[in-house]
């Protein structure tokens, strides 16, 4: 995008009231165009070409072509960033393996509609730098088969705490799939809407060999066991004489975020006393890079996501600037980076 250019966006929603919420929303924002709308997917395909959006904003359930086969058939040689607007639904995960670059929650009858435009125009915003993916990941719903780590005391006091933002759902499965059952325990911190933490802990667990689950206050780590934040809570690994749990609690925005990829960084380089690893994923603006930092100036062996494979390179990009990254490596050679230094510890 041009510096000083607005940011052209397309609606696609078969709801007229949602299209009006939309629309009357992001057209307030002073960098935002709203330059045209589509009822349908069809509607959709006949007015992009003339229109060519910077941006799409797109509901999932539409009559007719779901906002998904509209993602697999028109983005491999059309590439868009598109933000999903969405109820409470798991298909969401499946329009993001299409290609959809973020989605943001639709409100309920309990919800603030001024909440969702905020967080829309701010997802727009940073789509409008994105790079979208013009292709599904490969067999996103299985998992690599890779050997066990094996046995050793080493690998049972390591900790790996990973943080992704913008285009982070598919890039952490991408890493998470590719690892063994008995990896040693994991914290993941992902920025999401309330309510799909949960969906999302869910699918990675029915994908990937390790147990995976939405973390909950007091849950103690373990090995072959990966936790995910909790939305709009603050998620720190707490140290416990010799063993290690997290704490989720309501608190602070901290860099900005709830639950923060800084917040589980720098609460692992306060208390964590065993050897730990740090991986920063694709993501809009700066979380968790100086919580990585603190990391390695612990001791911690760091892995930023390289830009090439980031769909938003700015996490990574800015721990990388400061020094807190070890290693850059593709969304794909993530995981291999990873065994290989585990390996190193037995």
């Amino acid at each position: 995008m041009e510096l000083g250019k607005k940011i052209r966006v397309m609606v696609v929603d078969d709801s007229a009231l949602a299209r009006n919420l939309i629309i009357q929303g992001l057209s307030a924002h002073p960098r935002i165009e709203v330059i045209g709308y589509a009822i349908n997917t069809l509607d959709a395909k006949q007015k992009l070409p003339r229109l060519k959006p910077d941006v799409v904003t797109m509901d999932v359930e539409m009559p007719g072509q779901s906002g998904i086969d509209f993602l697999k058939e028109y983005l491999p040689s059309n590439p868009v960033p598109v933000i999903l607007c969405s109820s409470l639904n798991l298909k969401v995960f499946d329009a993001l393996n299409a290609g959809a670059v973020d989605f943001v929650r639709k409100p309920d009858v309990q919800e603030s509609k001024e909440v969702f435009i905020t967080n829309l125009t701010q997802k727009v915003l940073v789509a409008s730098m994105a790079r979208p993916r013009s292709a599904p990941l490969r067999s996103p719903s299985v998992a690599v088969d890779t050997p066990n780590l094996g046995g050793g005391s080493a690998l049972d006091r390591v900790l790996v705490g990973l943080g992704a933002s913008t285009g982070g759902t598919e890039a952490t499965l991408e890493v998470m799939r590719r690892l063994p059952a008995d990896i040693p325990p994991m914290v993941i911190v992902q920025h999401m809407p309330k309510g799909f933490t949960q969906m999302y802990a869910d699918r990675l667990n029915r994908i990937c060999k390790m147990e995976v689950r939405e973390a909950r206050n007091g849950d103690e780590l373990h090995r072959g066991l990966a936790l995910v934040a909790p939305a709009d809570l603050q998620c720190r690994v707490v140290r416990i004489g010799d063993k290690y749990t997290v704490s989720c609690t309501p608190g602070e925005k901290v860099s900005g975020h709830r639950p923060s990829v800084d917040a589980m960084f720098h609460s692992m380089a306060d208390v964590v006393r065993c050897k730990m690893v740090g991986i920063i994923m694709t993501g809009m603006g700066q979380d968790g890079a100086a919580g990585l930092l603190e990391m390695r100036k612990k001791g911690a062996y760091t892995i930023g996501q390289d830009k090439e494979s980031s769909v938003v390179y700015g996490m990574p990009m800015v721990a990388n600037d400061i020094g807190a990254v070890c290693v850059q490596a593709s969304c794909e050679n993530v995981a291999s980076v990873l065994l290989r230094h585990l390996k190193t510890l037995h």
